[in-house]
């Protein structure tokens, strides 16, 4: 499967060209970076330190997706939006790992998908995707005598909170209890807020250093605690997955889908 790569001279970039080229069953198709970026020309895999693999940087998403069986886009809103628009141009597969998406972001993309398969997540790793499942199975377990909190942390460079990854606990727990997250998340706590409303899903974040990613969901009543906690060392396994999700779309037919499905998760 070629598989292209848009932002691929970024940290996360170079680490899914690292990914593709080191997968059996996969070739680099090419990558992009923005116009004015040193990297337009050099060899994609050789910016990520791996052997040159015969192709270059440009800022032409449209030939990448005109190139490629998949594309993978861990960028921002604004350009994974106009990449579902290719992806659907081109009927090219898209796997995307941007979060901070509008729902109007979101209409775009369920649109391309018409046509397309695309896999979307908040995140890509085998163990996050193993915590939803298991948090929306005890969230469906416990009444709402449990409160629900989810505490997160990134690096300090991190611009949207809560995270994707955390929103999607909180969505997998609201799921569980077949509520809309939208109407129980309580996400910023400041000043005299009363007490806690029983139901609410809460979110706490922190950021700061160069921390890849921890996320714990606490259920919490009166004497005890449970907690499900998932730490992150390296993004390889955001890459990996996003590689992996790849593949599936090949044998897939056209929708939104997400880490669950290709994991097979889902019951």
């Amino acid at each position: 499967m070629k598989i292209g790569i848009v932002g691929c001279a970024g940290r996360m970039g170079r680490m899914l060209v690292q990914a593709v080229v080191n997968q059996d069953g996969a070739e680099l198709a090419g990558g992009t970076e923005t116009s004015s970026s040193p990297f337009i020309g050099h060899d994609p895999a050789v910016v990520a330190g791996e052997i040159p693999s015969g192709v270059e940087i440009t800022a032409d998403a449209d030939k990448l997706f005109a190139d490629s069986d998949a594309v993978i886009d861990f960028t921002i809103p604004a350009a994974t939006v106009e990449h579902a628009k290719l992806a659907a141009k081109h009927n090219t597969n898209l796997i995307i790992g941007t979060t901070g998406l509008s729902a109007e972001d979101q209409a775009i993309i369920a649109e391309a998908a018409k046509s397309v398969t695309i896999i979307q997540a908040p995140n890509m790793s085998l163990g996050v995707n193993l915590a939803f499942a298991i948090t929306e199975k005890v969230a469906s377990m416990l009444n709402d005598d449990w409160d629900i909190e989810i505490v997160e942390m990134h690096h300090k460079h991190k611009v949207d909170a809560p995270s994707g990854t955390a929103l999607g606990l909180g969505r997998a727990a609201a799921a569980g209890r077949k509520v809309d997250l939208d109407n129980v998340a309580d996400k910023v706590r400041n000043g005299h807020t009363g007490e806690r409303k029983k139901g609410d899903i809460g979110f706490a974040t922190l950021r700061g250093g160069d921390v890849v990613g921890d996320h714990t969901v606490v259920f919490a009543i009166e004497g005890e605690r449970f907690e499900i906690t998932h730490k992150a060392s390296s993004r390889v396994i955001f890459a990996r997955g996003a590689v992996t999700g790849a593949l599936w779309t090949g044998t897939a037919n056209a929708g939104l889908y997400d880490m669950q499905d290709v994991l097979g998760l889902k019951e």
